[in-house]
């Protein structure tokens, strides 16, 4: 294969299509260090870090779904309703440590809900999802009648205990990737997971059960859900009528800018998934450190959601794998 060749020159550019997320965030970066040089203070990287816990664990379990070629626009509305339950529970005299295991479980059963939709009725993911949104929104409401709930301070206790020095929600997210990359390169789930969404009806006939990894990935996904919402309540424990807004865009992004497919079968969340997630958080930090308008932001956002979707349609058209 020579430099001249087509499949050659199509394997560099894939190659910069998938280096494209670092090198944009050591761009911005050195753009934000130049502008604010507060940007590289440590106590600013560390709330980065910190901030990048609840986009980081929901960008994990987003992308188990996006492998399998769906996607899960419900995860905010998991986030705010098994908050909202969780809150309701603790007002009225339950433990600390069961309610947080009952969001755990409840964000799964939401999870179990949508996979068992999608798959035993072959719905569309996006319908489904985009349904669930609005069911878990509107649950939320009417459980928390529309008010802000604050929380006791256990929450923020627990939100600021460090293990070994590393402040617990980055932990939480430590341990969410590395379990997903375990699961993803080292399990049978994992394999079954990319080949149906490489081709479902490939892994059908080779005698996958493609409706048990289906309703398995919206599973984790919910799980990952309730498990962000947890460390969202520990880092401001309140719960307010627009917890969990729009994190499942965020979430979609982050894994898309880290290499995962939209059209399914491919993606990493190490480093894939985790360095966008750590990208779209800087983007939030400089805005912020800037004093940027923040009528702004909507407009930015859709942008990195544009640029996302750009890059995957790049890495998908000059993927020598798909070439004729």
């Amino acid at each position: 294969m020579t430099p001249h060749t087509p499949s050659f020159r199509r394997r560099a550019l894939l190659t910069a299509i998938e280096g494209l997320p670092l090198a944009l965030l050591l761009a911005l970066c050195l753009v934000l260090g130049v502008m604010a040089p507060t940007f590289f203070q440590w106590d600013n990287l560390r709330n980065i870090l910190l901030q990048t816990a609840v986009t980081g664990i929901l960008a994990t379990g987003m992308t188990f779904v996006l492998l399998t070629a769906g996607v899960d626009l419900s995860v905010g509305a998991i986030m705010f309703v098994c908050s909202a339950v969780g809150g309701k529970l603790i007002f009225q005299g339950a433990p600390f440590w069961p309610v947080l295991l009952f969001i755990l479980v409840l964000a799964a059963l939401y999870g179990l809900l949508n996979g068992l939709l999608i798959a035993r009725f072959k719905i569309m993911a996006f319908i489904v999802t985009l349904a669930t949104l609005y069911l878990g929104r509107g649950l939320g409401l009417w459980i928390t009648e529309t008010r802000a709930m604050n929380l006791p301070d256990l929450f923020y206790q627990l939100g600021a205990s460090r293990f070994v020095g590393i402040p617990m929600p980055v932990l939480v997210l430590i341990i969410v990737v590395l379990l997903a990359y375990v699961t993803l390169h080292h399990t049978p789930l994992g394999r079954q997971i990319y080949a149906v969404g490489g081709d479902i009806e490939a892994a059908r006939k080779a005698g996958i059960s493609t409706r048990t990894v289906l309703v398995s990935a919206y599973v984790i996904c919910g799980l990952c859900a309730g498990l962000a919402a947890i460390v969202a309540l520990c880092q401001t424990p309140a719960v307010s009528p627009s917890f969990g807004k729009d994190r499942e865009f965020a979430a979609i992004a982050a894994a898309v800018l880290g290499g995962t497919s939209l059209f399914g079968g491919k993606g990493r969340v190490f480093p894939g998934t985790l360095l966008g997630a750590v990208l779209i958080q800087t983007v939030e930090n400089g805005l912020n450190i800037l004093n940027t308008n923040p009528y702004l932001y909507p407009i930015i956002t859709s942008g990195i959601i544009f640029l996302a979707v750009l890059v995957d349609s790049l890495r998908k058209l000059n993927d020598p794998s798909r070439a004729p």
